[in-house]
């Protein structure tokens, strides 16, 4: 009779080693999230790096081409939206006034009437709050810092990581292939051709997620600027790439830039005839979403559940702050893999089928 595998040293031997590296990964979270947020980027960024490093270029000069290259791309999204940005959130600000006061004058009514709601905003706080905004008030932004516990040196961690981020990525990207050697030359030789097998695919699914979530996210923010814009939204710009952005997350994304833009259209129009045609925008993009653009760009083959996809981005936040919720998707993505693998090991052992 086979021995069960519950009873050979080597399993318990792997239980041991995968308990000491996620209490590891657990104790060193706070530091290991630039350096995993480094090794995604320079996953995506490699083959970008061979193409150039394969023709006349040596690979340090093609890492450094390849990573300045993503720095202006970079610096040129900042200075043509972050400016529009400002200018959006400035109009927002002159205008929350009139529409806490059409809120008052039209909503407060309907909800003492229906609901028995009591209901009255302060327009003079709110027209206060808004010039202090608009006027950049240096002294509301300290004290907004002021109400963080850690504010300064939660600052100051984030910068950290965040320069440290690059530095990372240089070395990872000019010394991937040694890197890659060096991990195949640890894996046990007896599982060796099994455990390339799954690397193969995880690498095969985390391609395709990548750089087609990437595509999803062009194309989605640039239809609901378009759409919006062409709606008559003036917030057609922020709301647009916050949505198109967060298109990753399901239902979250559509659901947080469909209230942002009703309330918008809200301001803007004052009636419902105006936030009909936003609310098509959002319509026109969600089945557009669904139904052609993520299974044409990224397909099922990944597998993961909407219900999955929030757990795993709830719980790598948690885990690892901001670059938790960056690596959350791709890191289940290849989790999913091993897990299927386990799950056929599981079903063709004696531990699942008992003694034969």
């Amino acid at each position: 009779m086979p021995t069960p595998i519950f009873a050979k040293p080597q399993f318990w031997g792997w239980i041991a080693i995968a308990l000491i590296v996620g209490g590891l990964f657990t104790l060193l979270s706070p530091i290991l999230a630039p350096f995993l947020f480094a090794a995604i980027l320079a996953y995506i960024l490699d083959p970008v790096v061979e193409r150039l490093a394969g023709k006349v270029l040596p690979r340090t000069l093609a890492v450094l081409l390849v990573m300045l290259g993503l720095l202006a791309l970079l610096v040129a999204f900042a200075l043509v939206v972050l400016p529009l940005f400002n200018k959006e959130l400035r109009l927002l600000a002159e205008r929350l006034p009139a529409f806490i006061g059409w809120l008052n004058q039209h909503l407060a009514p309907l909800l003492d009437q229906h609901l028995g709601m009591k209901l009255r905003f302060d327009v003079d706080t709110v027209r206060r709050l808004a010039s202090e905004l608009v006027a950049d008030n240096q002294d509301l932004v300290a004290r907004l810092l002021g109400t963080l516990k850690i504010g300064g040196l939660a600052v100051v961690a984030f910068l950290v990581n965040l320069l440290l981020v690059p530095v990372v990525l240089f070395y990872l990207l000019r010394d991937w292939h040694a890197l890659r050697g060096r991990l195949d030359h640890l894996i046990p030789r007896h599982v060796h051709a099994k455990v390339r097998e799954i690397l193969l695919e995880v690498n095969a699914v985390l391609a395709e997620f990548l750089r087609g979530q990437l595509l999803v996210i062009l194309v989605m923010s640039t239809f609901y600027v378009l759409a919006l814009w062409l709606a008559g939204l003036e917030f057609a710009l922020p709301i647009g790439l916050i949505t198109g952005v967060l298109v990753f997350i399901p239902y979250v994304g559509a659901l947080l830039g469909f209230v942002l833009g009703s309330i918008a259209a809200l301001m803007q129009f004052g009636s419902l005839s105006g936030v009909a045609w936003v609310w098509l925008a959002f319509g026109i993009g969600q089945a557009l979403e669904g139904t052609a653009v993520t299974p044409l760009l990224v397909g099922e083959r990944i597998g993961l559940h909407p219900v999955a996809v929030i757990f795993a981005l709830l719980a790598f936040g948690q885990l690892f702050g901001f670059f938790g919720v960056l690596l959350a998707l791709p890191a289940s993505a290849a989790l999913l893999v091993a897990l299927r693998h386990l799950r056929r090991a599981y079903l063709a052992s004696s531990l699942y089928g008992g003694a034969k």
